[in-house]
C-alpha cells in the first residue's frame, strides 16, 4: 500500500469524526438535509431513523466506492459510497447519476452524514497578537 497524502483545507472545515482528516470546506456546502432511508429485501422492508446530512459541491481526502443503484425518497439514483482515505470509515456517498430530471442538480455532488463528521475552524491557524509593537516602530 502506498503513502497517503492528505489535503489540508484552510478556514471553516468539516472533518472526519473518527480521525479528524479534512473533508470539505463550509463554503462548499450546498444544503442541509434530513435523510429518510429504508432497507428492503425480497420479503421485508425496514425504515431507518431519520439522519441529518450535508450536501457538498466537492470533498477531499475521500475514496469513492463502486457505483450502485439505490431507491431514495427522491427517486432512483446511481450512487457510490465514499470513505475517508485516512481511516477508511464510510462518511457518506456521491451522486453519480440521477434518473429523475428534477434531481439532476445532485449529480457529482457529495453527501456527508452529520453523525460521521465534525465541523469547526482549523485550530492550527495562528495569529501573532502581541501588543506593544507597531509598524511605525519598525521604520
Amino acid at each position: 500500500m502506498g503513502r497517503v497524502f492528505l489535503v489540508e483545507l484552510e478556514g471553516s472545515v468539516y472533518r472526519c469524526k473518527f480521525c479528524r482528516s479534512h473533508l470539505a470546506l463550509a463554503d462548499d456546502l450546498v444544503s442541509r438535509v434530513t435523510l429518510f432511508l429504508s432497507i428492503s429485501s425480497d420479503t421485508l422492508c425496514f425504515q431507518l431513523p431519520p439522519r441529518k446530512a450535508y450536501l457538498f459541491n466537492t470533498a477531499v481526502n475521500v475514496t469513492v466506492g463502486t457505483p450502485e443503484e439505490r431507491m431514495m425518497l427522491s427517486g432512483m439514483h446511481t450512487v457510490a459510497d465514499i470513505f475517508c482515505c485516512c481511516c477508511g470509515q464510510i462518511v457518506g456517498w456521491k451522486y453519480e447519476t440521477a434518473h429523475d430530471k428534477t434531481q439532476k442538480y445532485k449529480e457529482g455532488k457529495i453527501v456527508l452524514e452529520r453523525g460521521r463528521i465534525v465541523e469547526g475552524i482549523d485550530s492550527d491557524f495562528y495569529l501573532d497578537t502581541r501588543s506593544g509593537a507597531s509598524d511605525a516602530e519598525d521604520a
